[in-house]
This record gives structure tokens, sequence and C-alpha cells, in this order.
């Protein structure tokens, strides 16, 4: 389905109710790139409801077999404007549940979105040049990032997030182009992570590039069995398949951590390893206590600048 603008009316509110429910042969869903595309369009709402995409047949496939398409996004909006989002349920998506790409002023309220931990590929929201985005009080439980931050996103705010299981909430990955857009301006407040890969991650792959991170807050979170609660990663490589092995350009800046607490699955509770070229400036752990199986935790700092402010355990590595 492609809804297409531009609108003849300024608002446009579509209400699902019920639950629309994707065909179960993978193969018929797949040939598209979304199952509800919106383009160009201004003023449109989307209350209540549930969307299944009975994405599992193909999750089976890609974990199985070799030549299995890539899936549809269920939910994507692109170049478009003044978008709002209330007591959706996405389920099961072949891919990505939502994707906001090249919009301004979207607003997402009391979402919901599950896929199962081993899903691949079935991140729950992803922004990318997109600004004044608002996600409020949401829960995600996928098999890959909660919420995916990537290039061009900017004055963005995530607050009231319950993630996992998945991969926590993302900036990146950056850096797979040499001109792209930084990320700015974004800030996740009151966010709880339960049996995540990751909670808080910044992510870039390890070659040049003209973009950059920079004014990024990180407050008030809970952790639970979190692999990774804090970590910066700029030798970004999943499954160590091709990696570049350069240096990466990403430029990260101003980044505060605060009132963060709860319990990693690793000994490394944080981990910064960033660009040798290009080190990370002006981080700052405020008021953080992390610790693991009831014992102190660890810090890592690789190229990193920043301070400390309060009580930080495991103890700061500047």
């Amino acid at each position: 389905m492609v809804f297409q603008g531009a609108c003849n009316s300024p608002n446009v509110k579509l209400l699902i109710d019920g639950t629309l429910v994707a065909q179960r042969d993978y193969k018929i869903l797949a040939k598209s790139t979304s199952w509800f595309s919106f383009q160009g369009v201004n003023g449109v709402s989307i209350v209540g409801g549930s969307m299944d995409a009975k994405g599992s047949s193909l999750w089976d496939c890609k974990t199985t077999a070799k030549n299995c398409p890539t899936g549809a996004t269920t939910l994507s909006f692109t170049n478009s404007e003044n978008i709002k989002i209330k007591g959706l349920l996405s389920m099961n998506s072949q891919m990505f549940h939502m994707v906001f790409n090249g919009c301004k002023n979207v607003n997402l309220q009391n979402v919901k979105i599950t896929a199962d931990g081993n899903s691949p590929n079935t991140d729950g929201i992803h922004v990318q040049y997109s600004s004044n985005v608002v996600i409020y009080k949401t829960r995600i439980q996928t098999g890959d990032d909660c919420i995916s931050i990537g290039p061009g996103t900017k004055n963005m705010w995530i607050e009231g997030v319950k993630c996992g299981p998945g991969h926590g909430i993302s900036i990146g990955s950056l850096a797979k182009d040499l001109k792209e857009q930084g990320v700015q301006n974004v800030t996740v407040k009151n966010s709880v992570f339960a049996d995540t890969q990751n909670g808080f991650r910044i992510k870039s792959w390890a070659r040049r590039s003209t973009g950059f991170v920079r004014n990024i807050r990180f407050i008030g979170a809970i952790m639970q069995n979190v692999q990774n609660p804090i970590i910066i990663d700029q030798h970004y490589c999943p499954h160590n398949l091709h990696c570049p092995n350069k240096v990466s350009g990403i430029k990260i800046s101003d980044v505060i951590y605060e009132g963060i607490r709860g319990t990693s699955a690793t000994s490394v509770a944080i981990k910064l390893d960033c660009s040798s070229m290009y080190p990370c400036r002006g981080i700052r752990m405020h008021d953080v206590n992390l610790t693991y199986s009831n014992q102190e935790a660890q810090s890592s700092c690789i190229n990193a600048l920043g301070n400390t402010v309060g009580h930080v355990q495991p103890q700061g590595c500047f």
C-alpha cells in the first residue's frame, strides 16, 4: 500500500480497528520494500489497532538458507511532515518495523513493537535525515536495535521507552559514506533496558567520513542484565566480515551520561572505543552506578577525553 502526497486535506487520520494481517507466504510481501508506505504527506495520523507482518517464516529462511529476500519494512514515512502515531501495535515485521526518512515533526506515543529476540534486522524504529522527532512511552521488543538513529538526525526527544529484548538504543551505524550528515541534539530520558545486547550505543565504521555526533544526552536509565550498558564503538563491524580496518572519521563530542544505574551482564560495563584520529571529546559521566554479578564492574576507555561528576561506578577511565 502506497499513500502518495500531496493530500487535499491538511489532516488525514487513519484509524485501525482490529488487526491488519499480512499474507503467510513471506515472498508476497517481500516483493516490496514496505508494507505501508507514506511518501510526501503532511498531517497524517495513525491511531490504534495492530499490524502483523507474519515475518517469522522469512526470519527462519535468513537463519537457515541462502538467497532469501531482504523483506519489507512494516511502516515507512519518506519526505513527510507533521506525522502522529498513537496506540499502534506492530508485530513480527519482516525487516524494520517503522522508518522515518527525511521527515519533520514526528510524534509517536504509546506505540508497542514486538518481534522475537532472535529475529534478524527487525529494528523497532529507525530515524534518519529527520528533525523534531518525539518518541514517548513506547515498549519495544525485537531482534535488533530498539531505536536506531541514522545520519542527518537532529532535535530528537525519546522518553519513557522500555527496550528488551533487542540491541538497545543506537546512534549509527555511521561512516557508511565519505560525505555524511551528522547527528545532533538527541535526548534519551527515563528509559529501561532489560536483557538487551546494549544500552546506549554510538557506533561507526572504521573509515573516513565527514559525519559527527554532538550534543547527546542520555539521562535517567535502568539497566537490567545488559551486556554493554554504555558503549561507543568506532570500529563497528558486525560478524567481523569485510571490516574496513581504517580510522573512523566520525567526530564525537559533548555526550552526557547521567543518572544511569543497574546491572551489566559482562564485567566491562562502560566501554568507550573511540577514533585515534578524532578522539571522543567532552564525554561526561554523572551519577552512574553499574554493577556486575553483585561486584564491581570495570570501564575501558580508548581515545576518550572527558570527566566524571558525583558518584561514578565503575570508576571513570579518562
